[in-house]
């Protein structure tokens, strides 16, 4: 038998460790949104929650100027194995927060933005059992205030009924349908994106889809359109969505960021095109987003970092990604929140390049869970699952003996 080279054995186990300890979790532990008069606000930054003011306050304020609007009756954001997740209901001026409590995971709580008070509303009927984000994603429709999720392949619906205060009576989700994406019997998964523009549900990054194409749900008629809807030109492939706000009527222009952060796709349904702006500085492919008429702000995965791009809707003209400094940075990491959770692998959808229209699978890597609140991570990008694969093998010839390396 081949001698054990120990020393390149013990470089390769050291490597291995290395890579899965900075392997991240799937998010961050914070939470972001707009109110409706345009007020960045983000949720749990070392268990405070701050209003920085509209785009042109948080772009030029001083560090950790943002207003501290902290206050009783607020979630524990404490849920270990993905992020909370924050809505605005434009009407009722309020954000209601999903995902926020692990002891109680059906309840929404509510942040009046007017009377800056929290609440609970219970829920019951079809609740989600779960917001791992490998199996849910969902959208707030602007005109019914009515949420559409899709949790394990089935859409699920839950009228908030433009509640800012929650009331003693439990809402009730509803099953709507098993859409059919056409990757039924493919044995292909699919971690929902969905995109919300013109009261239509937009399925992106759906498997088999052509490049440019996106799968749509009639929300008013409760109606899968058979056909795809071209939009112009991006990749198939997993992503985080955020619809830009208007200050009247809804919304017809959604960001669109891929997990390899390249580009910032903006779709238009109104004129079925879509115009690509610089992808965010920070690439990671757990970040979440919220947008105003003429902000997208992305929240990172580690530390609470926040940063935004302009973007004129009207013209098309966009800034460049700036640092929002106004909040201050977390060190309510999942390593330092003190919840604790279990491990757990995401991978990316098949992608397919606009130029060739090719398939390829994509992996995002592993993500470690543990002590993280959704999506919650500390490193935003993690090591692919086939480098750690290839590495365990390596060092498994080597005990083995199938590997002789000197001594």
């Amino acid at each position: 038998m081949a001698r054990i080279g120990i020393r390149a054995l013990t470089l390769a186990l050291g490597s291995l460790f290395a890579l899965s300890a900075s392997a991240g979790s799937t998010g961050p532990n914070q939470c972001i949104s707009f109110d409706a008069s345009w007020n960045l606000l983000a949720f749990n930054f070392d268990g405070k929650d701050y209003n920085a003011g509209t785009q042109d306050a948080f772009s030029s304020a001083s560090p950790a100027s943002a207003t501290d609007i902290t206050t009783t009756g607020r979630p524990p954001f404490d849920v270990p194995t993905s992020s909370p997740l924050c809505f605005l209901s434009k009407f009722a001026n309020s954000i209601y927060v999903l995902n926020a409590d692990k002891s109680d995971l059906s309840s929404i709580y509510i942040y009046d933005a007017t009377a800056k008070s929290w609440s609970k509303q219970k829920t019951g009927g079809a609740a989600p059992k779960s917001f791992d984000p490998s199996s849910f994603g969902g959208i707030l429709d602007h005109d019914t205030n009515v949420f559409y999720v899709l949790s394990g392949g089935e859409m699920y619906s839950l009228d908030m009924a433009l509640v800012k205060q929650a009331s003693s009576s439990e809402l009730t989700w509803n099953d709507v349908q098993k859409p059919d994406l056409g990757i039924e019997g493919s044995g292909t998964s699919y971690e929902p994106v969905l995109a919300l523009a013109q009261n239509h549900i937009h399925f992106m990054g759906v498997p088999g889809q052509p490049a440019g194409d996106a799968k749509v749900f009639v929300i008013h008629f409760s109606y899968l359109q058979p056909e795809a809807q071209s939009y112009g030109s991006f990749p198939t492939a997993h992503g985080k969505v955020a619809s830009f706000f208007k200050d009247t009527g809804v919304q017809t222009q959604f960001a669109y960021i891929q997990d390899d952060g390249a580009s910032t796709f903006v779709v238009d349904v109104i004129s079925n095109s879509t115009r690509t702006l610089p992808g965010p500085t920070t690439k990671d492919p757990y970040a979440q987003y919220a947008a105003s008429p003429d902000s997208l702000v992305q929240l990172a995965s580690e530390g609470g970092k926040l940063s935004f791009i302009s973007y004129n809707q009207g013209s098309g003209q966009a800034g460049t990604w700036q640092t929002i400094s106004a909040v201050p940075e977390a060190k309510n990491t999942p390593e330092t929140s003190g919840s604790s959770g279990s491990s757990a692998s995401r991978t990316g959808s098949n992608t397919t390049t606009a130029s060739t229209g090719s398939n390829s699978n994509s992996t995002r890597g592993t993500a470690n869970t543990s002590n993280n609140s959704n999506n919650n991570s500390g490193a935003g990008v993690t090591a692919g699952r086939n480098v750690v694969g290839a590495m365990v093998l390596a060092c498994v010839l080597a005990v083995g003996g199938v590997v002789g390396v000197g001594l």
